[in-house]
């Protein structure tokens, strides 16, 4: 018996304890993923249970992703926690065109759900977090915040700090505070569909600036301020969506300097920071004229809507949680709870390590499957920018793809203008597992070798 669980330290149904056993030993690294589990009988046999209960425990244990079964074979710690497949308009086998991180079972994110709830219910009960809460988060959150940022941010101080339900809203709140309509923002040329949204919502006019492998180009930023005096600046400094460009720090100190003498604003989208923690944010060189926008979107998962703004001062902390009350009201409380929790416990740490080493492994599989296809990526990020051969346009490849039950995303939804050479960007994290991600892979790789086929061109 190469595992036998610790009964005694759970509560609640015996079948239900196996499983917490179960998790914590994968979370602990007692259980490897892909290690081979004990027959049901052999374990019944072992724990002196009935054969009905560990039968139970390993559905159960199915159920939530920390199991696979495989005919013939046996029972074996997953690889990844299972997903169901999103419901999407049209018949994709594999989606990889949402940007969503990857739930190694490493992550045991389901169990911290329910150990980190049932600390808030003993703690302090969940009535105290069904009531409305103060914009922004609460004095203790924000401190328990504003500690744990700065590892990467020396300068963040709870004064700042603003608790928002996601950077979408941080982003559309920004440009609410910093321009008007028909004001001028500039960003990258390929930018975040989110952005683009809320400009268009605001009226507020968004100018593209020319981007090289590093992110948007200095001399070209420098000119473009000079020509549109930009009430602010959007950029994706670290890991930007689509193209993964990743400024070194000699880029980032001169950006720095342009906006500085621009005496322009910085609007900071950190979503993909935390997956390479030793790139410092722009904001640690001009915290005085920059909006930082913290997600734990990319790094743990989209649903928690947590985020965090770092405001440039006080003051502009304290107008900026009049503009969420005055559209959200305030962030869930529940869930910024839940992640102070982890905060201040250090388990949103390993959530995010384990989220990153899984990333990495998707990286890996993807340069071994597509060998030979040219592509940007970055070794912890979950998405490829990959520009499609000549002879493909846009709308063919993306309609042969989904003949193939591919999803990606073309170049045309992040564009501030139109576009000359057609790229997708392939998401890594929407798989459910690598063995999925595997054969999606190597569909993208026959789609991109096929021949065109003419009547798809439009």
């Amino acid at each position: 018996m190469d595992w036998i669980p610790a009964l005694s330290e759970w509560q609640g149904p015996v079948f239900l304890r196996i499983v917490e056993a179960l998790a914590a030993d994968i979370d602990s690294g007692r259980l490897a993923r892909g290690q081979q589990l004990p027959t049901h009988r052999a374990l019944a046999q072992a724990l002196d249970v009935d054969l009905t209960t560990v039968t139970r425990a390993y559905g159960e244990a199915r159920r939530r992703g920390l199991l696979d079964a495989q005919v013939g074979r046996g029972t074996f710690v997953s690889e990844t926690t299972a997903r169901a497949a999103r419901d999407i308009a049209f018949p994709v086998r594999i989606d990889l065109s949402m940007n969503v991180p990857p739930q190694p079972v490493e992550a045991n994110l389901e169990l911290r759900i329910a150990q980190g709830l049932e600390a808030i219910r003993t703690g302090s009960s969940f009535s105290a977090y069904l009531n409305y809460q103060p914009p922004g988060g609460s004095d203790e959150e924000r401190a328990v915040a504003a500690r744990w940022l700065r590892q990467r941010l020396p300068q963040a101080d709870a004064e700042r700090l603003v608790i928002y339900p996601g950077n979408q809203v941080i982003l559309f709140n920004a440009l609410l505070a910093l321009a008007a309509p028909g004001d001028v923002v500039l960003t990258e040329a390929l930018t975040f569909p989110g952005m683009k949204a809320a400009a268009a919502a605001l009226g507020v006019r968004l100018i593209g600036v020319a981007m090289d492998g590093e992110g948007i180009v200095p001399e070209a930023l420098r000119a473009a301020c000079k020509a549109h005096q930009p009430k602010a600046v959007y950029l994706t400094p670290t890991q930007h969506n689509p193209t993964t460009a990743t400024m070194g720090a000699a880029r980032r100190q001169a950006i720095a300097d342009i906006i500085r003498r621009s005496r322009t604003a910085l609007i900071e989208d950190d979503a993909y920071g935390l997956l390479e923690p030793a790139m410092a944010p722009i904001a640690t060189l001009i915290p005085e004229r920059t909006w930082l926008a913290v997600g734990l979107s990319k790094c743990i998962a989209p649903a928690l809507r947590v985020s965090y703004l770092l405001a440039p001062d006080a003051a502009a902390a304290q107008i900026m949680r009049g503009k969420l009350q005055a559209t959200l009201q305030m962030p869930p409380p529940l869930m910024v709870a839940l992640v102070t929790h982890w905060l201040r416990t250090g388990i949103a740490d390993k959530i995010i390590q384990a989220i990153r080493g899984e990333a990495a492994g998707r990286q890996l599989l993807a340069r071994k499957l597509l060998k030979g296809v040219a592509f940007a990526a970055r070794p912890n990020g979950h998405h490829l920018w990959l520009p499609l051969p000549a002879r493909w346009n846009r709308v063919a490849f993306l309609a042969h793809a989904l003949q193939h039950g591919l999803a990606v995303v073309g170049d045309d939804a992040f564009a501030t203008d139109a576009m000359s050479s057609p790229a997708v960007r392939v998401s890594l994290g929407a798989a459910r597992n690598r063995a999925e991600l595997a054969q999606a892979l190597e569909r993208l790789a026959g789609v991109l070798k096929a021949p065109v086929q003419t009547t798809q061109i439009v």
